[in-house]
């Protein structure tokens, strides 16, 4: 009766330690998957989530706002700019008045108008001999009618410039601006007056101020059609005409004046002989 007794005993001892195993592992897996969970959400980095934005993204983005940025600014390109062309071409022709007529044609054919016009005669049979020719043209049509002009003759003297007002012109209209509401303020503070010496004051107050805008729109003006419309003076050369040779600058100082104290001695002695 004690072995089947000892046998029931060892299969009961041997069932608890299984069983004690089993739970024993069944907890540790629990554990180091318990744990696991809790540690990869701490691992994870915001910028790493799924809708966060890491330093790389975060530079990305900041570049292209930036790139965004620039893109908004204003860029004047060379078509919005305010520029004064100004030139004068000598042209020695066979007909001085007929050529002039062709200068004055070549301005209104592009939309333009002749400014000023200077003709002398000469001590030839043929009468004038020479002329000055101010042509008003568009802008960007500058280029193309003093190379016509160069074809109404024999070119022999050319010159050329540009100057960018593109910050001259912006200046102003930022001073009009200004301006303008200095003017409707004291207008509105004239309105209000309520007794006769604010009444002068403000009357020479806004007088003052209305100056000020007129010579500031003068000056817009101005400017305004010195950009619009390009200034080209022709001049215009006989056969026998002789052209006009630049004269050179005197030494300034003390050398200049000697200079030209010489001549001026120089020139008395010869109206004496």
């Amino acid at each position: 009766m004690r072995a089947p007794r000892y046998l029931l005993l060892t299969a009961l001892i041997a069932a608890v330690a299984l069983t004690g195993c089993s739970d024993s592992s069944s907890g540790e897996s629990a554990s180091s998957s318990s744990a696991n969970k809790a540690a990869a959400p701490a691992a994870r980095l915001p910028e790493q989530q799924p809708g966060g934005a890491g330093p790389a993204q975060d530079e990305t983005a900041q570049g292209g706002a930036a790139k965004d940025e620039a893109a908004k600014a204003p860029d004047l390109n060379i078509d919005q700019r305010a520029i004064i062309y100004t030139g004068s071409i000598t042209v020695r022709v066979k007909d001085v008045n007929a050529a002039a007529a062709q200068a004055a044609a070549l301005a209104a054919g592009v939309g333009g108008f002749v400014g000023g016009d200077e003709r002398h005669s000469g001590n030839t049979a043929t009468g004038v001999n020479t002329a000055s020719v101010i042509l008003r043209v568009p802008g960007d049509r500058f280029t193309s009618v003093v190379q016509q002009l160069s074809g109404l003759g024999k070119e022999e003297q050319r010159q050329t410039s540009t100057e960018d007002v593109t910050v001259e012109s912006i200046d102003l209209d930022a001073r009009i601006t200004v301006q303008q509401a200095r003017v409707d303020s004291g207008r509105k503070l004239l309105a209000q007056a309520k007794s006769l010496t604010d009444l002068v004051m403000l009357e020479k107050e806004v007088a003052s101020r209305e100056s000020d805008l007129a010579s500031l729109q003068a000056k817009k003006r101005r400017l305004a059609d010195l950009t619009t419309l390009s200034t080209i003076t022709a001049v215009l050369l006989g056969p026998e005409a002789v052209a006009t040779v630049p004269s050179t600058e005197s030494p300034a100082g003390f050398l200049g004046g000697l200079t030209k104290g010489w001549h001026s001695l120089l020139a008395s002695l010869a109206v004496l002989l």
